[in-house]
């Protein structure tokens, strides 16, 4: 099963906000408003600050703030940055050695499911997280849904 972390979720979370408040918040601010454990959260800023997604300021009016403009930072790009490489099955990777690929029917469908996810986390920008409304008709949230996107990648 294709699932985020706790610490991509939660590091989406913390950019979300950030974009949608326009300032510096600090981790606490972050972790309090949506419940989330704060050791935990600091240590997830902290590899963002390090990617180059968020950069602390010290100070009265210090905590972190986006590093660049949230239209600049795709979903994709923080995943891979706090959870290394999305992989949907071991066939996508180097050491994807199965004792079923002379046989294999599926490898091609799965690929191009792969692909088609990763392209719709790429079209995904923080400044799309933040928005609260639809961007298309009949869409919620907003965002483009892997129904939409995956039809063109499996036919």
């Amino acid at each position: 099963m294709l699932k985020l972390t706790k610490k991509a979720d939660y590091g989406l979370i913390a950019l979300k906000h950030l974009a949608v408040k326009g300032s510096a918040a600090s981790a606490k601010e972050i972790a309090d408003c949506y419940h989330i454990p704060l050791p935990l959260l600091a240590k997830v800023l902290q590899k963002m600050g390090k990617s180059g997604f968020v950069r602390s300021e010290h100070g009265t009016h210090g905590g972190y703030r986006l590093a660049r403009c949230a239209s600049e930072i795709n979903t994709l790009e923080v995943i891979r940055a706090i959870d290394g490489p999305i992989i949907l099955t071991s066939c996508f990777t180097n050491h994807g050695d199965c004792g079923q690929a002379e046989h294999c029917t599926v490898k091609e469908p799965l690929r191009k499911v792969h692909e088609g996810i990763l392209q719709l986390l790429q079209s995904i920008s923080v400044e799309d997280l933040s928005r609260d409304e639809p961007a298309t008709p009949g869409d919620p949230g907003g965002l483009l849904t892997a129904a939409s996107i995956l039809p063109a990648y499996t036919n």
